[in-house]
């Protein structure tokens, strides 16, 4: 921890994506941020990723390797940006060398949610006629729901959450599966016909919280830019929020150690009563058939090795296996 000596800068800038969504949470960050330091200026500077750009094409198929997240790293090494606000289910989980994981807010619900069309306004995931065309760019969500409803039909869909929704409400499919922290993020919550109960569907890695990026600390800087960077780690921990950061260790460790990125199937889901933490983590295969699924509580401080302990459980049931056959039918395609 830095000390709370540190002049705080005049002014510090905040990468962003340039999607709606993006735009609200670095927004929201702004704000907090400017309450509790009202003598420091904080700007948004706002850039278009990979994942942005690259609307016609299955996220699998691209790669994932900081698709959501390497222009805004970019900015930060190149001190053009102070820091980058992500929806931390984006951001990989090895970061470029010189930047880190600074701060983790407050999860909203991190649970996946049933969008339906209209026609549909009386229906849940279980009572949807065979045949509905439910649409999802998620390797994860997809496996899991082909494994509890293989009756469905699935879709690929890309583009930002209105884009989605004006295909879904044209017709174009019959339900969407989106995640819940997303549409009430953008006002958005009456468009939840079903919030996915974890044992239909275990959510993505950081799913529901925002993780702020920054420049790791480097003695070899300049005095002026180290100054900088160590202020900017202090003042951000403001909005840290420790619970969720528990969790989120434990599920990137869990994520990192099985070497899969956000688009292989892996799900997890964590709780925590008092200082004990529990972590659920799942791999599934694209088509359903086989999901292997396990659980781990210990200890809160213990967050990352537990994450890493239920990876090498899963890992010695079948889990690499799997990982490995859809990394090749991946690379195929």
């Amino acid at each position: 921890m830095t000390s709370s000596a540190t002049t705080p800068p005049q002014t510090v800038r905040l990468g962003s994506r340039k999607s709606q969504l993006a735009l609200v949470q670095s927004e929201w960050v702004q704000a907090q941020l400017q309450a509790h330091h009202p003598d420091t200026q904080f700007e948004i500077e706002t850039m278009s990723t990979q994942g942005d750009k690259i609307l016609d094409v299955p996220l699998a198929k691209i790669g994932d390797k900081g698709l959501f997240t390497k222009e805004l790293e970019v900015g930060m090494l190149a001190r053009t940006t102070d820091m980058a606000v992500h929806s931390l289910k984006d951001l990989p989980t090895n970061l470029p060398e010189g930047l880190m994981l600074g701060c983790v807010t407050e999860r909203e619900n991190p649970a996946d949610a049933l969008v339906v069309n209209a026609k549909y306004g009386d229906k849940k995931l279980e009572t949807l006629p065979d045949g509905a065309v439910i649409g999802t760019s998620s390797l994860r969500r997809l496996a899991q729901l082909r494994h509890h409803f293989p009756k469905l039909t699935f879709k690929d869909v890309r583009g930002n959450l209105n884009t989605r929704l004006k295909k879904l409400d044209d017709g174009e499919y019959d339900a969407l599966i989106l995640a819940a922290a997303g549409l009430k993020r953008l006002e958005m919550s009456d468009r939840i016909q079903q919030e996915i109960p974890s044992d239909i569907s275990l959510h993505a890695v950081g799913q529901g919280a925002l993780g702020i990026e920054c420049r790791q600390i480097n003695d070899q800087e300049t005095e002026e830019n180290l100054k900088k960077d160590r202020a900017v780690l202090e003042i951000i921990q403001v909005i840290q929020h420790q619970p969720t950061l528990y969790r989120c260790l434990a599920e990137r460790a869990f994520l990192r150690s099985l070497e899969g990125g956000c688009q292989v199937p892996i799900g997890v889901n964590t709780s925590i009563e008092g200082d004990r933490l529990t972590l659920v983590g799942m791999v599934a295969s694209l088509d359903g058939q086989r999901l292997i699924r396990d659980q781990i509580t210990g200890s809160c401080q213990e967050a990352e090795q537990l994450g890493t302990s239920l990876a090498e459980e899963l890992r010695g049931r079948g889990a690499g296996e799997i990982l490995a056959e859809i990394l090749a039918q991946v690379d195929r395609s």
